[in-house]
């Protein structure tokens, strides 16, 4: 049975229909998310993120989300082994329920905790995992680009440790952003231009954040892609050679670091208001996953003007014309202001991946990839490409 798993772990493709193994991957996976939920309850402090569960989610609607999911995880599991339906992975299903249900469920008592502890964002794992994969595969399966490309797709693996060990992090990239930018940029804020800021209309400053942000992000992006440095840390990202809404999570978490700091150093400089930047990391979050989707949108004349998944599938393309090209994250026409906008008679590009292939799969190895550039990356492609 664990022989059998492992195999299942380190395959990709399409899984088989009518047999019992889609049904009995997503009992497998909601169980495994459930097993996660359990421990966050029994230690909150350090697995728990302060900023959700005191801001974002209700304690009590957890709860709820727990038991249903357990529910619906044990039922899918029992009604595929009743009915012979891949039993093994049946099996496995439900004893991670039954697991869960002997830790404690969602009747797990949270007693006092200290709040100021070092934490890993099990909580915003569970939660953005869930969510993406329920909205985000149903719209690639209703709009696919490229529709013989199955959910787990190659290098599927890759994608998603990048996924949970930038979300687990999450309180460290949080410490880390805001301790150097208030280090780095707190000489440049000045009250009067926060109070005028914070007293624009939210209309008005939701348009100007995302502006700044993006004006920041495109020449940063530049930078990565121009400065070679900068471009071992970069080239992770471009690895991927398949888009899909897993794929944007493939980033070196060094990249990451930088890219956060130097984006919300104009933000904090200004002082937008807070329900100002709430927006704001609504929509740079759903822009960021969607926009590497497997999905078919170009939005017509609005793509010279907001990014699509149209316009940042040619930044990751290997296409001779679309090299070190579309380097912004929400504005397209800055691309066309600056000169770098991908011009193609095509409308979608054929293949993903930095040209030359040279950045290694898996997660450790990537992770060190830009540390041991010179015994990897062949020297004529040393230079930034994507």
């Amino acid at each position: 049975m664990i022989r059998k798993l492992l195999r299942l772990r380190a395959s990709h493709g399409r899984l088989e229909s009518g047999s019992g193994m889609i049904s009995g991957v997503f009992a497998l996976c909601l169980s495994i998310l459930c097993l996660l939920g359990v421990l966050a309850f029994h230690f909150p402090q350090y697995l728990t993120t302060p900023e959700l569960r005191h801001h974002v989610y209700d304690v009590g609607a957890m709860r709820q989300l727990l038991f249903w999911s357990m529910v619906l995880s044990g039922g899918i599991a029992l009604f595929n082994a009743i009915f012979g339906r891949t039993r093994w992975l049946a099996a496995i299903a439900f004893g991670i329920v039954v697991l869960c249900l002997l830790l404690g469920g969602s009747k797990v008592q949270v007693g006092p905790y200290e709040q100021s502890t070092a934490y890993l964002g099990l909580d915003w794992f569970i939660l953005d995992l869930l969510g993406s994969t329920l909205l985000f595969v149903f719209i690639e399966k209703l709009f696919a680009l490229r529709k013989d490309q199955p959910v787990f797709r190659e290098e599927w693996r890759t994608d998603l440790h990048h996924f949970l060990v930038n979300h687990l992090v999450v309180g460290f990239i949080l410490l880390a952003t805001n301790l150097l930018v208030h280090k780095l940029f707190g000489w440049a804020a000045r009250d009067s231009v926060q109070s005028w800021v914070a007293g624009l209309p939210f209309p008005v400053a939701l348009f100007a954040i995302i502006l700044v942000a993006d004006l920041v992000q495109y020449w940063t992006h530049r930078a990565y892609h121009e400065i070679p440095v900068l471009w071992r840390l970069h080239a992770v990202h471009h690895s991927a050679k398949h888009m899909d809404w897993l794929a944007g999570s493939r980033q070196h978490i060094l990249e990451l670091l930088m890219t956060r700091t130097l984006v919300l150093a104009p933000i904090f400089v200004l002082g937008f208001a807070k329900e100002v930047i709430d927006a704001y990391i609504i929509i740079v979050g759903f822009q960021a996953v969607f926009n590497h989707a497997n999905v078919s949108v170009r939005l017509g004349p609005l793509r010279y003007l907001i990014v699509t998944p149209n316009f940042h599938h040619w930044h990751h393309s290997q296409d001779q014309e679309a090299l070190d090209r579309n380097y912004s994250a929400h504005f397209a026409f800055l691309d066309y202001l600056f000169g770098t906008a991908v011009k193609s008679d095509r409308k979608w590009p054929e293949r993903y991946g930095v040209l030359g292939d040279y950045v290694p799969d898996g997660f450790p190895r990537q992770f060190m990839f830009p540390f041991v550039w010179k015994s990897s990356a062949p020297a004529v492609d040393a230079t930034p490409r994507d």
